[in-house]
């Protein structure tokens, strides 16, 4: 609220707008608001208060700017429960967490600990497009082995052609390994059916079987991860704090209602 809309409220505008100045520099905002918090946010609160209770002389002016402190704590607490809440979720998605395998020791599954991000961060959407994706990809490799089954002469550039980009990428580096990443004595594979189909049943349908069972169990370990981050007992601190709040602006608004009341009885009479 501006200056002017306070001013509004009142035929004399000039003795609003020295009111409002009054509660806007007020005794107690210097000491509410920290320096990395919005001062005028805190002070527009002030001036809606104001403007909604007309405070008049410095006790009721108090009893406002003191409602204005107790709302802006409570937005406080509102931050400090989201931030407690994420602390917690980023020590679930540590590549060290075993809350993937604590969210499916229930099922015959695994999954690697650095999947707990993926579940969380992905919606179903995506997860759906992704398990579409890897079920094209997996089909395009099965077409690719029953051409490498079969005793045409062309078999390997057949089912080479079969395969996704990716995968074509993962065989070339198999053949063409950095000779820095072989072990002693060891050889990269041949481009030749045989080893094509060693590497096919041997590491990409493997790597399917994980793929699939990560992608199946998201909704699980992203319902274990978030319930890992909910930290009962910092957030008991933070209700009992509120609880607190809660009665402190109750006696403050029933003061401030209480004076206004005796006010206008005063006036009336």
């Amino acid at each position: 609220m501006t200056n002017s809309e306070v001013a509004e409220l009142s035929a004399d505008g000039s003795t609003e707008i020295t009111r409002f100045n009054a509660m806007k520099h007020g005794l107690l905002s210097r000491y509410t608001v920290l320096p990395w918090e919005d001062l005028e946010e805190y002070q527009n609160l002030v001036a809606s208060l104001s403007a909604e209770h007309m405070p008049d002389g410095p006790t009721e002016e108090h009893l406002v700017e003191e409602l204005a402190g107790i709302l802006w704590r409570k937005r406080r607490l509102r931050l400090a429960e989201t931030a407690a809440f994420s602390q917690g979720l980023h020590g679930a998605l540590k590549s060290y967490s075993d809350t993937a395998e604590a969210a499916l020791a229930h099922v015959q599954a695994k999954v690697e600990s650095r999947y707990t991000a993926d579940a969380v961060q992905s919606s179903t959407e995506q997860t759906q497009a992704e398990i579409l994706d890897m079920q094209e990809d997996e089909a395009m490799t099965r077409r690719a082995l029953d051409h490498l089954g079969s005793r045409r002469n062309d078999a390997y550039e057949a089912a080479l052609s079969e395969l996704r980009q990716d995968t074509q990428d993962w065989w070339k580096e198999t053949i063409e390994p950095d000779q820095e990443e072989l072990e002693a004595g060891q050889q990269p594979a041949s481009a030749n059916a045989q080893s094509l189909r060693h590497f096919l049943e041997s590491r990409v349908l493997p790597w399917f079987d994980k793929k699939r069972a990560e992608l199946e169990n998201r909704p699980l370990i992203r319902q274990q991860a978030l319930g890992e981050a909910l930290d009962p007992h910092k957030l008991e601190r933070l209700g009992r704090y509120e609880v607190h709040l809660d009665r402190k602006l109750e006696r403050m608004l029933s003061m401030l209602l209480k004076l206004k009341q005796l006010r206008s009885s005063e006036t009336e009479a």
